[in-house]
């Protein structure tokens, strides 16, 4: 049985998965792809869990796929066949990446260090992505003569624009926290010292929000970039008919009038 590569902790509602391959920057490999993705999914039927963080062990969040890692090393041998790098995309970075989008609850990144790569793209998926100072974001693709991935070229162009996500793709260039703040493709830059507290807190307090009520605004909003204004529309309507049945809402109505804390429990 492959060794553990992630650590997972509880505080209250808040799950905190750790990326934990320090020695190399938290790098991917196989078997925590597939940690990944299980603790995800853990989570996702976990009802007592209602935000989960993803963070990295060390200096680094995570440097994207270890080149080291047996489906994808290449071969020094020009006489030997090359890896088929879309075996390993299909069968453990999409299935990752449609995992994280369906989550059910919040999902926030809490970035330490570089995020390159696939790195960068998994932070990006979540639904808020703080960053230490001291942070990064690579596109590192280009520069070994590949293209964004896990979902690297869907997300890059609908944060900053085309001009901004081609700059960031083709060039490889190191994007430090505060600038990624400044250009829409982050929530918030933090002193690095900060950055754990404040996901924690930001996690509490998203926990104790509806939580079903958020995983359908991402839905609905990731959908409504695909689709026409009256499709949209109708969209909002569907999700708002079926929010309107939860107890969230019943809650939430009661509490406003009634000038008190709501309490949400839907899941």
């Amino acid at each position: 049985m492959p060794e553990m590569q992630i650590e997972i902790s509880q505080d209250g509602a808040v799950r905190t998965v750790t990326l934990n391959r320090p020695a190399a920057l938290n790098a991917f490999t196989t078997p925590m792809l597939v940690q990944l993705r299980q603790a995800l999914e853990d989570a996702a039927a976990d009802k007592a869990v209602r935000c989960v963080v993803i963070t990295g062990a060390g200096r680094g969040f995570c440097a994207g796929q270890d080149l080291s890692d047996a489906l994808i090393k290449p071969s020094l041998d020009p006489a030997d066949a090359p890896k088929d790098i879309g075996h390993l995309i299909d069968n453990y970075y999409i299935p990752l990446a449609k995992s994280l989008r369906a989550m059910p609850i919040p999902v926030i990144a809490a970035v330490n260090g570089v995020a390159a790569g696939a790195g960068a793209s998994l932070a990006l998926s979540c639904d808020l992505v703080l960053a230490g100072a001291s942070a990064s974001f690579i596109q590192a693709f280009a520069k070994i003569g590949l293209v964004p991935d896990c979902g690297g070229t869907w997300l890059l162009p609908r944060l900053v624009g085309r001009a901004k996500a081609l700059e960031l793709a083709l060039l490889g260039d190191k994007l430090p926290a505060a600038e990624a703040q400044a250009i829409g493709l982050i929530y918030r830059c933090v002193p690095d010292e900060d950055l754990a507290a404040t996901a924690q807190a930001l996690a509490l307090r998203l926990s104790q929000m509806p939580v079903r009520a958020l995983a359908a605004t991402r839905k609905v909003m990731d959908e409504a970039l695909l689709l026409d204004f009256g499709s949209a529309l109708k969209a909002e309507s569907v999700a708002q008919s079926q929010m309107g049945f939860g107890t969230d809402y019943l809650e939430g109505a009661a509490a406003f009038l009634q000038k008190r804390k709501p309490s949400f429990t839907d899941r």
